[in-house]
């Protein structure tokens, strides 16, 4: 990973074409290297790169990449499994609520019935662990229906709120929608790996 003189020095600074190609190798090395080694400890530390080098750092190198490339679905990988790591609780209960209107997600994704917050963290470390020891493009898979179960239950959230706080019900409307559109993205991104075009 870069130092973090080199990676202040990535947003605004670098020419895109730059940033497109710092973005790639970084991301290709991640995935070749970690799909390459037997370490689970190697495996544990890729899995936890937002917490050790920090979600600023990543975003920097990956954030600006478009969804149908390797960084940019490892960037939805990331943020997914952070926002996890930093809210269980809310995305436990979205995911509970989202089950019965997601049940062919639901068993995709891979969640346990109960779906608590020890649940969720679970799956999403699982999911990015694949990345690096199973099939990339089932990784993907999980995580397009673990956003797809989440959207359904952050529409129901929003149904309820609607009453008592229509603005907050809105946001949480558009942060439905923005789940449903990440899901499609890493179900794109999946099929790429497949055909061998996600680069």
């Amino acid at each position: 990973m870069l130092d973090p003189v080199a990676a202040d020095a990535l947003p605004g600074d670098l020419d895109p074409a730059l940033r497109s190609e710092i973005a790639h190798t970084t991301a290709q090395a991640l995935v070749h290297q970690g799909r390459a080694t037997e370490d689970a400890d190697v495996v544990r530390r890729l899995v936890a790169l937002v917490e050790t080098e920090g979600l600023d750092v990543v975003a920097a190198l990956w954030s600006d990449s478009p969804p149908e490339t390797l960084p940019g679905a490892l960037w939805r990988l990331y943020v997914l499994r952070e926002w996890v790591r930093r809210d269980p609780a809310t995305v436990s209960e979205r995911y509970r609520l989202g089950v019965g209107a997601a049940p062919v997600h639901e068993v995709v994704a891979g969640v346990a019935d109960t779906a608590r917050p020890e649940d969720v963290r679970r799956v999403a470390d699982a999911v990015l662990s694949g990345v690096y020891t199973g099939d990339l493009a089932v990784a993907l898979e999980r995580a397009a229906s673990f956003c797809q179960v989440l959207a359904a239950g952050a529409a129901f959230d929003a149904d309820h709120l609607d009453v008592v706080d229509p603005q907050g019900a809105d946001r949480m409307t558009r942060g439905a929608a923005s789940l449903v559109r990440t899901a499609e993205e890493l179900v794109a991104a999946a099929a790429l790996w497949r055909a061998g075009r996600l680069d």
